[in-house]
């Protein structure tokens, strides 16, 4: 007894339908070539499915999981974020939560917003940050923490506290900058910031070096061990350029990366403290210093580009 053939088959007419009751309707019609011969190879184009991966797709940054969480346009949940097309995502091993995404990338940039009050009347607020990767898709939002008396007064020169929070609305890293001076004539207490992921256990510091002349920085570990150096030009001002902060191994001239003030236009530049920044680093750096890297870049922020109400943004180490 032979078996019932693939439906449209050429050796087999397809056998009748039954519905309850016990008649026979007529067999759904065949469409030339959708089933065919189970021999036969499929048409140019026609993808069987069987071993086909789909293209790995990295989404940035999820929830603790064993697995990563669709976007919203997948028919995820609506808090969930929009995958980053950087492949297949590696083993969190010794990573920090929420800083996954950085082993995947290279570089980051940084969008400071316009705050309209801040921009009309001069009156100081908080600085926020959307950071973002080279596609310009939102990976992490930041903003400063402190209180009115100390952002009016004390100015560019106030600590504070910094929330860097994920797409989640997870707090992944917190910056804390004391108050300290930033002229070379008081080499005893220069600027310093503390990178802490998660919140509450440091990964490093980001720690200015005395110099006559040029901008220095000592990208630290946890135990504060100096692992990169960073230097960036004698006149720290973007007159209709950018202004490069180089970053170089801990014993080496040699640049592996740098921390960049782009040229955000005339009006910008004039009117707003509004600042673009891009971070460039290896690849295969260890996440924990990249996230100290985004830390040096706030604190080069507030140095040499913070303007507060009538007063002019630094441009060197000597003011």
């Amino acid at each position: 007894m032979s078996a019932p053939g693939y439906p449209g088959s050429h050796n087999q007419t397809p056998y009748p339908m039954t519905q309850p009751g016990g008649h026979s309707v007529a067999p759904y019609p065949s469409a030339p070539g959708v089933y065919g011969d189970p021999g036969q190879a499929p048409p140019p184009g026609f993808n069987m499915g069987y071993n086909a991966a789909p293209n790995p797709v990295m989404y940035q940054p999820g929830p603790m999981g064993p697995g990563p969480v669709p976007g919203p346009e997948y028919g995820g949940h609506p808090g969930a974020i929009s995958p980053a097309p950087v492949g297949t995502p590696a083993v969190a091993v010794g990573v920090p939560p929420g800083l996954e995404y950085l082993a995947q990338i290279d570089q980051i940039l940084i969008h400071q917003k316009v705050e309209l009050l801040e921009a009309f009347i001069g009156f100081e607020t908080n600085n926020q940050y959307e950071i973002k990767n080279s596609l310009g898709q939102k990976i992490y939002k930041a903003k400063e923490k402190n209180d009115c008396c100390t952002r009016n007064c004390c100015g560019s020169l106030r600590s504070f506290d910094m929330k860097i929070k994920d797409n989640m609305d997870r707090e992944v890293i917190r910056l804390i900058r004391p108050f300290r001076c930033v002229s070379c004539w008081c080499p005893c207490c220069l600027q310093e910031m503390e990178v802490q992921a998660p919140p509450g256990t440091t990964i490093g510091y980001v720690k200015q070096d005395w110099h006559p002349f040029l901008p220095r920085f000592s990208i630290q570990g946890a135990n504060k061990e100096t692992m990169m150096k960073l230097e960036g030009p004698c006149f720290a001002c973007n007159c209709c350029g950018d202004v490069n902060f180089e970053l170089k191994g801990k014993d080496s001239d040699k640049s592996i990366g740098r921390i960049s003030k782009q040229w955000s236009g005339l009006l910008k530049e004039v009117f707003t403290d509004t600042d673009n920044f891009g971070i460039q680093f290896p690849l295969d750096l260890d996440v924990k210093m990249k996230a100290v890297l985004m830390g040096a870049c706030f604190l080069i922020d507030f140095m040499f580009f913070e303007k507060v109400g009538e007063a002019n943004q630094r441009s060197t180490v000597f003011s």
